[in-house]
């Protein structure tokens, strides 16, 4: 369950309401690796971050399980933000950089807030983007050297990167988790996971680009042979 502060005092009646469709929201949240490598799933950043969750959840209170989330008195329940662009703001925040942007529809119970959510119910659609250390779009996580019982927190990381290390693209990713969810390209990436040819720089050796591609090469098929090995 993650959990986002959103500025605003809650509007709507004083109990939480119930949608007769979906919203469309956006939110943050750490991409976690089970320990047998055979399944990804979602953490929350806060007050959620110990709890971990699939593609569709269902929202419960980490304090007591005598009521169901929302509740106005409580913090409990999923958050979500309406536009992309406060998310995106949220994610330059030094503790969300290694977090993952991604698209829910909000259902069940909620509370408004004037810039999203508080609410019971969720499916996880789209993973709109995520950020490597060196400012570059992630396109593979990697092990972040932290992670709960039974998880390993994973972290963003772009194609040069990854060069020589073990590396999960993000499509990988998706393809491991309970349900479907979509990933979005980023620029300069193309359909398959590979990197576009790009012209080198000035002063750069070709011979230097080209060792660089053998070795993400050999690091891939490296991989490659270590999950067909299990």
């Amino acid at each position: 369950m993650a959990r986002f502060p959103i500025p605003g005092r809650p509007g709507g009646p004083p109990g939480a309401e119930r949608p007769d469709r979906p919203f469309t929201g956006y939110k943050l949240a750490r991409a976690v690796l089970s320990a047998d490598c055979a399944k990804t799933a979602f953490a929350g950043l806060t007050l959620g971050a110990e709890r971990v969750y699939g593609v569709t959840a269902e929202a419960s209170c980490v304090w007591t399980p005598r009521h169901a989330p929302p509740r106005r008195w409580c913090g409990c329940g999923f958050y979500c933000l309406h536009e992309l662009a406060d998310a995106q703001a949220l994610g330059c925040a030094t503790e969300n950089r290694s977090a993952l942007l991604i698209e829910v529809a909000a259902s069940g119970r909620y509370i408004r807030y004037e810039r999203g959510l508080r609410y019971s119910r969720q499916r996880v659609r789209v993973i709109s983007g995520c950020w490597c250390d060196c400012g570059n779009p992630g396109t593979a996580l990697t092990d972040a050297g932290t992670g709960l019982v039974g998880w390993r927190h994973l972290s963003p990381i772009c194609d040069r990167c990854s060069v020589g290390r073990r590396a999960l693209r993000l499509a990988e990713f998706a393809a491991l988790l309970d349900g479907r969810v979509q990933v979005e390209t980023p620029s300069g990436i193309s359909d398959t996971g590979a990197p576009e040819p790009v012209p080198s720089q000035a002063g750069e050796s070709p011979y230097a680009v080209l060792s660089a591609e053998i070795a993400l090469l050999h690091a891939r098929l490296d991989d490659l042979q270590s999950r067909l090995d299990r």
